[in-house]
């Protein structure tokens, strides 16, 4: 029973943060990114970025503070979930919708990327992680922020702002309107739907842009807060070590938001902003959800030991592979996001999931 209860609070908890991301987030970021005039590459590679990497960022301070986690939970999760990003979101935003993509912010942000995974396979080499390596971490981020400005000065200056898009999509729109699954799903999560209804909507009333977002940053936290302990619990009680879980359920989990958004975007005919989101996510959680939370502990407590080195390193080189991988396909397809391009970003995710549960890959 404690495992069916454990199951049902993580699932809760990912379908919780799919739905704030689709009622009410996405449309508070584009606001918000109208009012700064952002560039759609710029707004998906920050904005959105910080807003979907929220459960990352919390579930690593989770696992560093909460009495009970471990630390290689908060890590682990983070590089699992920037494989699932690189892979899945990107192979679901390129499913949604056939769009040429501008080469130009791809390669900028899979450069800076490059360059974040190399510095995390040097900071975790050791089996700790120090205040001066936190700091590091997010001081580089402070740099591409600053990159950015000149990139939208400079090289990226139309601004192009995002289109008013009448239809919208949900995750939920895959499932077909009169199968079984879909009325079950309709009858569980009614309460939540009503719940959202009450929050006023950014769209109509942009003056509820900053307190919208922010309740949706506060619901993703809550959110994440669930899903690592009942991670945590799970994990003990059917035996599959810390770091497997969350590489693997937890990492699919926090990435829910990025899935989600890039994949309604992608819809929506903005596949740069897409593509530029989980990238972007990317850069953000390793920079910033796992830079941040090791600045603040360490600042408190010391050095932050045994983060399961071992199986994460493994985990970086795969993750670096896995860029290398993408970067090549969209040159291969002369930056046009296909669907079989979607399709085999997924497969390759699947059967890394395989490889990790069947012990294959040392994770």
């Amino acid at each position: 029973m404690e495992i069916v209860i454990d199951v049902a609070i993580i699932l809760f908890s990912f379908y919780l943060m799919s739905e704030i991301v689709d009622a009410l987030f996405i449309k508070s970021l584009d606001n918000i990114a109208a009012q700064l005039k952002l560039s759609e590459s710029v707004s998906g590679a920050t904005l959105l970025a910080f807003g979907t990497s929220a459960p990352e960022i919390a579930t690593a301070l989770f696992a560093l503070f909460l009495t009970g986690a471990h630390p290689a939970t908060g890590v682990g999760t983070i590089v699992g979930s920037a494989i699932f990003q690189i892979l899945v979101v990107i192979g679901f935003a390129c499913i949604a919708n056939r769009s040429k993509l501008n080469w130009k912010p791809i390669l900028r942000d899979s450069s800076f990327y490059a360059f974040s995974v190399v510095l995390l396979l040097l900071f975790v080499q050791d089996n700790k992680l120090t205040l001066l390596e936190g700091g590091i971490l997010v001081g580089c981020y402070v740099f591409y922020l600053l990159f950015l400005n000149l990139w939208m000065k400079y090289i990226d200056n139309e601004a192009k702002q995002a289109e008013e898009i009448k239809e919208e999509y949900a995750i939920e729109d895959v499932l077909p309107q009169k199968s079984i699954l879909r009325k079950v799903l309709d009858i569980i999560t009614t309460p939540v739907r009503l719940l959202i209804r009450l929050v006023p909507n950014p769209e109509k009333r942009p003056a509820w842009t900053y307190p919208v977002f922010t309740l949706c940053l506060g619901v993703i936290a809550l959110a994440s807060y669930w899903m690592v302990m009942a991670a945590e619990r799970l994990a003990l009680l059917i035996g599959i070590p810390t770091e497997i879980i969350a590489l693997t359920i937890l990492a699919g989990g926090t990435s829910m938001p990025e899935i989600i958004s890039s994949y309604i975007v992608s819809k929506q005919g903005r596949g740069d902003m897409a593509i530029a989101n989980a990238i972007g996510s990317n850069i953000f959680d390793i920079l910033m959800s796992l830079g941040l939370p090791v600045l603040i502990y360490t600042s408190l407590h010391g050095d932050i030991s045994d983060i399961g080195s071992a199986n994460i390193i493994s985990s970086v080189v795969l993750l670096f592979v896995s860029l290398l991988l993408v970067i090549l396909a969209f040159i291969f397809s002369r930056f046009y996001a296909t669907r079989l391009l979607g399709y085999s970003l997924i497969a390759i995710y699947i059967a890394y999931v395989w490889g990790a549960y069947a012990g294959w890959l040392e994770i």
